[in-house]
């Protein structure tokens, strides 16, 4: 059995100060054995906002393993959008912008879908699938396999953003794949649904699909801030929405759903 973290959004630049201890309480308290932070870890792509980000994932006792998203590139530098847009990311981040980790029931693949040219859009192109599909191959039969990106590639109702160019087609890919559960950020809403594979042969196979809110940033947009926390074992996918309570000063456990594995529903 393992058990997974899910940050996004953190925005560093524009955080709220006030959150960064209870969240690192949190996230350490929960003892993960790995901590996947699905993008947007800055604001402006500056690198003083990286170096703060640099110094909270030092401060997490786990593996991480990040995607970066479209505040990660320079919004008004064009220049350096265009011709360097992974500089500090790099320097501060990680080199590797598609990381892959291996657990003991898992794998985790990082996808980028941040696009220069279309700053908020994003894409999925046809290389960065296919070097995804080779990562999720790895593993055994009873592997969780689990792809991360900012962008969704299904949006919920409340939210008036379209998904990435040719999301559909993406998605089919990564559940051709076997994807189980996909990551993303992106929307600061929390959601957990199920993507159901269109093509018959596949008999609906249904992966979850699982977005964080933001957990550091100050632009909420109606929702606390939150992470996802995630265990998992060869009969469920267990799922917890962490949210920050003001009156407590804390995070704590806002809604739990549990996933049968093997009849790919939520049953709680």
């Amino acid at each position: 059995m393992s058990r997974l973290i899910h940050l996004s959004d953190l925005h560093f630049g524009k955080d709220r100060p006030d959150l960064l201890v209870p969240l690192l309480e949190a996230v350490n308290g929960y003892d993960p054995d790995l901590v996947i932070i699905s993008g947007d870890l800055t604001q402006r792509a500056r690198e003083k906002e990286y170096r703060a980000a640099r110094a909270f994932i030092d401060r997490i006792n786990a593996p991480v393993l990040s995607v970066p998203g479209n505040h990660d590139i320079p919004l008004h530098r064009p220049f350096t959008r265009f011709f360097a847009p992974w500089r500090y990311y790099r320097r501060w981040i990680d080199h590797d912008l598609t990381p892959v980790h291996e657990g003991a029931d898992f794998v985790a693949v990082g996808i980028n879908t941040v696009d220069r040219f279309k700053w908020q859009t994003g894409k999925l192109g046809l290389r960065r699938l296919g070097r995804a599909c080779r990562a999720l191959s790895r593993g055994g039969e009873k592997t969780l396999r689990i792809a991360v990106c900012h962008h969704p590639l299904d949006h919920p109702n409340e939210t008036h953003k379209k998904p990435i160019p040719g999301a559909k087609r993406a998605l089919k890919r990564l559940l051709d794949c076997g994807a189980d559960l996909i990551l993303s950020g992106h929307l600061h809403i929390w959601h957990a649904g199920t993507f159901a594979h269109p093509a018959p042969e596949h008999d609906g196979h249904l992966a979850i699909q699982l977005h964080a809110g933001t957990s550091l940033s100050s632009r909420q947009r109606g929702e606390p801030n939150d992470f996802n926390l995630i265990d998992i074992s060869p009969l469920h996918v267990n799922l917890a929405r962490i949210s920050f309570d003001d009156s407590k000063k804390a995070f704590t456990k806002a809604e739990a759903r549990q996933f049968d594995r093997a009849s790919g529903e939520f049953i709680l």
